[in-house]
């Protein structure tokens, strides 16, 4: 059976474990595994503008022998003439996986599911499961064992890295706060996901609206662009409702005083955080954005494996 990477939650807690040791040891020695050498080509496809996703695969691509096939919807027929599980169907006879960075989680789940390659979400409107093996990576190097560690989500509690937050952070035994305005919280079903997760892993699920009581002792604060793509009608009525959920140094004096800030970029800064905080000794933003690629290689490497070994059992 081929395994996709479409959700924070399709990984164990085991596996995430074991991708995120294959991060560390590709950090290292970013050659040690090559399983596209041929090369093999991976197609990469944007709905959406990109600079973090787009390098680190196309370089994490070349790293492992193979070649990045960077694919514009604007310019292919995906989207338009042609469904995403008949893209899938004709890709899979020429390619080793399929990412895509696009807007509805169900176009990724019909491109799954019409395809015998891995299939992984770059981004869409509900998850950024990449974003987040970055960043238990990133936590994991400046705080050592995930399970237990406190992480606090500050903003719009219904994006993607918010809900990411949930299930990747659920998943690895981490106690994990949402601090919102109503109206801004995450969904019920991927807040309930997440509790069931916790329960197994030893980790929480908290929703909060009150941003001090969330920060309070929290080992890492993370925060997102409060506008995110396609949403930019509503930055004024976003600024206004979310700023009092600005991450500055007096709501990180909250935290613990070795707290580590994340934001996977781009930053408005002065909106979502202030410029003395991002560019603070706490932050860890440049680690985070270049742990992408070793953790992005890493899970290209354990799905091909997966791969490989279902095609050897058939």
């Amino acid at each position: 059976m081929t395994r996709h990477f479409l959700r924070d939650d399709d990984l164990t807690q085991v596996e995430q474990n074991e991708i995120l040791d294959l991060a560390v040891s590709l950090k290292a020695d970013r050659f040690q595994r090559r399983p596209l050498e041929g090369p093999q080509t991976v197609a990469v496809i944007f709905d959406k503008s990109s600079t973090r996703t787009r390098v680190s695969f196309a370089v994490g691509i070349a790293d492992l022998g193979g070649v990045p096939l960077i694919i514009s919807t604007a310019n292919s027929q995906l989207g338009g003439k042609e469904t995403a599980s008949d893209t899938a169907r004709v890709m899979e006879r020429m390619v080793a996986a399929i990412v895509w960075r696009t807007y509805a989680q169900a176009g990724l789940e019909e491109m799954a599911a019409g395809t015998t390659v891995p299939v992984i979400n770059a981004l869409s409107d509900d998850f950024h499961p990449c974003q987040l093996l970055a960043d238990l990576l990133t936590i994991r190097e400046h705080r050592g064992d995930l399970p237990g560690q406190t992480v606090t989500f500050l903003g719009d509690g219904a994006c993607n890295m918010a809900q990411s937050y949930l299930l990747a952070g659920a998943t690895a035994g981490m106690h994990v706060r949402i601090a919102a305005p109503e109206g801004y919280m995450p969904s019920a079903e991927v807040v309930a996901d997440a509790e069931g997760i916790a329960l197994t892993t030893g980790g929480s699920v908290a929703l909060f609206t009150d941003p001090k009581a969330a920060v309070a002792d929290a080992d890492v604060v993370v925060t997102d662009t409060w506008v995110s793509m396609g949403k930019e009608e509503e930055k004024a009525e976003r600024v206004a409702l979310l700023g009092d959920y600005r991450v500055d140094s007096d709501l990180m004096a909250l935290a613990r005083p070795d707290a580590l800030f994340m934001h996977c970029l781009p930053a408005d800064r002065g909106y979502e955080v202030t410029a003395d905080v991002i560019d603070g000794s706490q932050s860890v933003i440049w680690d985070e954005a270049e742990n992408r690629l070793h953790a992005q290689k890493a899970l290209m490497v354990w799905l091909l494996d997966k791969s490989t070994a279902a095609s050897v059992e058939a």
